[in-house]
Formats: structure tokens, C-alpha cells, sequence
């Protein structure tokens, strides 16, 4: 009597699909990498605070890295805390700021186009910009300019800048249309992906990932972060209090 073929048990659907979901995932992980590869940009990404001067300290001070997007309400709130600790630690502490445009705030790519537009005409200029965004945030919001064309963004944009860069309107206006602004942009985004950013702010110490990542850090907090780390420096900091 002839035996029926001995049929191999199918894999379970639920398994197949898992494998080919690694599979896709893995193929996907390798062509980031080359594209990544093939992208990486000829410089560093971000404004070193305190100028160009400040990037030599990097390594013999702790780094601390913010994601910041000028037009994020918890951005603007968590710069000031930040910009005291550094201050007060100086020239310990080293800061670079990477701009991280959010896609749900629809001018922010064009506001981080011109902090690399302020930063190559005048590099002292960068800080003073950002803070100006931070202040006149309601002006570039999504209610504020839902019936307002792009231009006229920029436009706006390109006039308040001047006030801190000391150029034209019109001249910084014209960086706008120089794709070298768009790419700066853009090299700066992808870099706050390459490094798992999601949100801002966000901040690493030491290229480390603090806790709370998109939520601004109060003063006191930043002081019991870097303090222990700038004592290991072997370094004495001493208290202060600026007048007010």
C-alpha cells in the first residue's frame, strides 16, 4: 500500500512575516548606512557657543550637545537655564547647538535655514538670532501665519534677522535662495536623526542622552549635572552671583 509523501509542517504566517520584516529591516539598515556614508558632511554639525574660538576647548572640557528648534515653546524655555550653567562653567563646559527642525511647526525649516544663513555672514550673530526667534516665536506660528505665503515668511524672517546680523534685509533675504542654506539645513536634521533625536529639546552630556528628552532642564538640574563632572576636571568652581 502506497504511503502518502511526508508533508514539512508550514512555518506559522505570524513567523514568516517576522523573518521578512528582518529581512526588509536589515536591507533597509545597510542602504542608510552607505547613503550615510556617501552624505557625510565636510564639517561638524552646529554652532559652538561662545565662537569658533570655543571648539578648541572640546576636548578638554565636558560637551554638552542641544537639539533646539527656534520655533518649539520648550526650546525657547529650556535655553535660558542652559545658556547660565555653561556660562557659569566656562571655559569648562563647552556648548554646541544643532538645529532640529519639527515638522509640526511649519516655518521651523526655514528658521533653521537662517541660523545657517546669520552663522555664514556672521558667525557672532548666530546666538543673537536664535534668541530673537525664541522671543517673537508667536509671530512665526502656525495660527499666526496659516494665511501668510512662504515668502512672506522669509521675508519677515530676513527683516528681523538683519536687526542681528548687521547686513541688508535684502542681502539676507538673498541667502534664501543659495542652496547651500537649504543643505546646511537639511545635513542638520539628518545629523539629529543619526543620533536618535526625536523631539526638542533635546540634550546630550558627553554624548550622552539625558533623561527627559523633550522637556526643557531647569537651572538647578544642570548645575547637579555638569558640577560632578567639572570637579573631575580637577577644577575648583567658584560661585558668583551677576547682578541683575
Amino acid at each position: 500500500m502506497a504511503r502518502a509523501p511526508l508533508l514539512l509542517p508550514r512555518a506559522p504566517l505570524l513567523r514568516r512575516l517576522l523573518l521578512a520584516g528582518a529581512l526588509a529591516a536589515s536591507c533597509s539598515y545597510f542602504l542608510l548606512v552607505l547613503q550615510a556614508q556617501a552624505s557625510v558632511p565636510p564639517r561638524y554639525d552646529g554652532f559652538a557657543y561662545g565662537g569658533a574660538g570655543s571648539a578648541a576647548t572640546w576636548k578638554d572640557a565636558v560637551l554638552v550637545e542641544a537639539f533646539l528648534d527656534p520655533l518649539c515653546p520648550d526650546s525657547r524655555d529650556g535655553w535660558s537655564p542652559l545658556k547660565l550653567a555653561v556660562e557659569r562653567y566656562s571655559p569648562r563646559v563647552s556648548l554646541i547647538v544643532h538645529p532640529f527642525p519639527l515638522p509640526y511647526h511649519t516655518h521651523s525649516f526655514m528658521a533653521c535655514r537662517a541660523l545657517h544663513i546669520a552663522n555664514h555672514l556672521n558667525s557672532s550673530s548666530t546666538y543673537l538670532l536664535l534668541e530673537l526667534f525664541f522671543k517673537n516665536q508667536g509671530k512665526f506660528s502656525n495660527s499666526a501665519t496659516s494665511s501668510v505665503s512662504s515668502t512672506a515668511v522669509t521675508g519677515a524672517i530676513s527683516t528681523m534677522a538683519a536687526e542681528a546680523v548687521g547686513n541688508s534685509v535684502s542681502e539676507f533675504q538673498s541667502g534664501f535662495s543659495d542652496s547651500r542654506s537649504d543643505s546646511a539645513a537639511r545635513v542638520s536634521f539628518k545629523y539629529g536623526c543619526t543620533r536618535g533625536v526625536a523631539g526638542a529639546p533635546f540634550f546630550f552630556v558627553n554624548g550622552f542622552l539625558l533623561p527627559g528628552a523633550g522637556s526643557p532642564i531647569d537651572y538647578d538640574t544642570w548645575i547637579s549635572i555638569l558640577d560632578p563632572l567639572v570637579a573631575q576636571h580637577g577644577q575648583t568652581v567658584e560661585m558668583f552671583t551677576s547682578a541683575m
